[in-house]
């Protein structure tokens, strides 16, 4: 009898994928032969978009590449215009800015970790903990900027506003509750024998494999590499922080799991810091609204999924001549045919959800 491979799609409306992304299966029975993923289905133009707007008027559109940590987004962004035109932004405006891209970040791993493990059949209780705990941090920015999902709340030179009154005490109550939660969430799912069984051993990501596909972030990590910018390239004040790089032993889809739940307490030990030392002055700058761009400049940032990069180049007009975006999420999904070939297809999607990938950033 003569056996022929099956071509299967999965997505671009499938339930269990992360946005609007297509992935072309091909199957010899359940066994995953090749993988082939589609994208540019969320594509907006905004690296052209940028073409026609100042560097202030792009800010909102950082929002939008990444919009589960919007914060970090901006903090690239900033940091690279910055970085252009020779701005310095004030202490008391980085010390803002490390934390809101921490509770940025927390929000962001509760998220990804929440999605995993409904990914993998856990049903809705670690994702209602997840929502339910990143709704607080979501408050937190409410009050900080008005804002609850895209913040535009950082500013060339500095950020909107200070800390309204309140806000301080509002952050010290969810990292004395988030520290006295977590323990639920390993209870749930860290030492659950499903949860290992299912994720465990799926999705081996060699560090080498890795390394040349471009992967940063948690996913790097958990696959033994000791790689993150804050500590490597430190920006902003984040060599004042004492906190650990969090990395896994064998690259698997538990690993990566087990590196984001550990970055949560890492990223609260540096907002205790942050808020503890929190300097006096104005976070407010006062620079020009408009601004002659001259030559390039890059910047990397260290994002919730990786490293991102903005390189801006300038004729001398007010415009950028050249914008472009470095997606962490790019990289982390173009290794995914490498990391699911001989795979069976139940656990595609288990692989999939462990990279925990945005494609608003992606297709930019």
């Amino acid at each position: 009898m003569d056996f022929q491979e099956l071509t299967i799609n999965m997505g671009p409306q499938h339930p269990s994928t992360h946005g609007v992304l297509f992935l072309q299966l091909k199957l010899d029975g359940e066994v995953i032969v090749d993988c082939q993923p589609h994208i540019g289905y969320l594509h907006r133009s905004i690296e052209k978009i940028a073409e026609s707007r100042s560097l202030v008027q792009f800010m909102p559109f950082t929002d939008r590449l990444d919009y589960i940590a919007s914060m970090n987004n901006n903090l690239g962004f900033c940091l690279a215009a910055e970085k252009l035109l020779g701005i310095t932004a004030s202490p008391r405006a980085q010390y803002l800015r490390v934390i809101v891209a921490e509770l940025n970040r927390v929000a962001s791993h509760l998220l990804a970790i929440g999605t995993f493990a409904q990914d993998l059949g856990a049903y809705a209780t670690p994702l209602f903990y997840a929502l339910r705990d990143r709704e607080k941090i979501i408050q937190i920015f409410d009050k900080i900027c008005g804002q609850r999902l895209t913040y535009n709340y950082l500013r060339i030179g500095g950020v909107a506003g200070d800390l309204p009154a309140g806000a301080d005490q509002l952050i010290k109550d969810f990292m004395a509750y988030q520290r006295r939660i977590l323990p639920e969430y390993h209870d749930l799912l860290t030492g659950n024998v499903i949860f290992c069984a299912r994720s465990k051993n799926i999705g081996v990501l060699p560090k080498e494999t890795a390394i040349n596909y471009g992967v940063t972030g948690p996913n790097l990590r958990a696959s033994g590499v000791a790689w993150d910018l804050r500590k490597d390239e430190p920006y902003l004040v984040y060599d004042k922080f004492d906190f650990n790089v969090v990395t896994g032993a064998n690259g698997d889809s538990w690993d990566r799991y087990d590196v984001r739940m550990r970055e949560i307490e890492e990223s609260l030990k540096i907002i205790e810091q942050a808020l503890g030392g929190l300097p006096e002055g104005d976070p407010v700058a006062k620079v020009n609204k408009v601004f002659r761009l001259n030559g390039e400049a890059y910047m990397r940032t260290e994002n919730p999924r990786g490293e991102l990069g903005f390189y801006i180049v300038g004729d001398g007009g007010p415009l950028p001549y050249r914008l472009k975006v470095r997606s962490p999420s790019f990289a982390n999904l173009s290794v995914l045919s490498a990391m699911i070939k001989g795979m069976n297809i139940s656990d595609a999607v288990c692989v999939l959800g462990s990279l925990d990938i945005v494609m608003g950033e992606i297709d930019r």
